[in-house]
């Protein structure tokens, strides 16, 4: 595998904003080092294994299996109001944006529920062969992750020691999220346990876009079908660019587990 050192830049991108498309300069098989120290690694194609378990919960999510919380781009809505097409119809040309988390969720006060639960999908009967692919892929990916990066699955373990196990997914998360065409505007995953990282896996079909950029190091990952990413995504602000159909149907989904800090401790 390639090796990239990440190298600071200046920018002006800032935590809100959106990020724009951006061709991807990273498109090959690559360990990340930042002042010296592995930090993460990019597949282009995950072990067959991993690819198969993907095809599997994709495929599931995007049953009627699955309850996913659903948003509705602004292209849908204009050929509703505007091109005089009925919901059903837009939503078959238009990019019909989808999520689901599974696995554990923080308290939200806010949201008046002081209290940590595990996702209410858990207690669907149709959702559960999503769960169990979602689930074998978390572990596979920790295998992965102890391959590549032992010195990383070894600190992450660590780092899990004082998380209880009914609040993990697989050993090294707590929760994931599927994001079906969404691309996010520049965060930092500041909920993440400081030191651990995500695990991003990419099922996508005839689209372009939904690519990691980085601006702290000018650095866009390609992520197309089957890839996986492992990066620490507490450390950076990042976005994804976004997520252009090439043919009608395309679409871009990704499946992420990441470590929340809330349950370090929680009983």
């Amino acid at each position: 595998m390639k090796r990239i050192d990440l190298v600071q830049v200046k920018h002006d991108r800032k935590i809100g904003g959106n990020c724009e498309y951006i061709e991807p300069n990273i498109t090959e098989d690559c360990i990340f080092y930042d002042d010296g120290e592995p930090i993460g690694f990019y597949l282009t194609k995950m072990p067959e294994k991993m690819c198969k378990l993907a095809d599997l919960a994709n495929a599931e999510f995007k049953s009627k299996n699955v309850p996913k919380s659903l948003l509705e781009r602004s292209d849908v809505f204009s050929k509703v109001y505007k091109g005089g097409m009925t919901r059903a119809e837009a939503k078959k040309t238009g990019t019909v944006q989808m999520s689901s988390i599974i696995g554990s969720i923080p308290p939200k006060p806010h949201m008046q529920r002081p209290y940590a639960s595990i996702s209410s999908v858990h207690s669907e009967k149709k959702a559960q062969t999503f769960i169990k692919a979602m689930l074998m892929l978390a572990k596979e990916s920790e295998q992965l992750i102890k391959e590549v990066l032992p010195s990383q699955y070894d600190k992450q373990m660590e780092l899990f020691s004082n998380v209880q196990n009914k609040w993990k997914f697989g050993n090294l998360f707590t929760s994931s999220i599927s994001n079906y065409n969404i691309s996010a505007p520049f965060h930092k995953d500041t909920g993440n346990i400081v030191g651990a990282v995500n695990v991003i896996i990419c099922k996508q079909k005839n689209a372009k876009g939904g690519d990691l950029h980085i601006p702290d190091y000018n650095a866009t990952i390609g992520q197309v079908d089957n890839s996986i990413l492992v990066y620490p995504a507490w450390k950076n602000v990042h976005g994804v660019t976004p997520i252009i159909p090439t043919h009608e149907g395309g679409y871009r989904n990704s499946l992420v587990f990441y470590p929340l800090k809330a349950f370090v401790g929680l009983k």
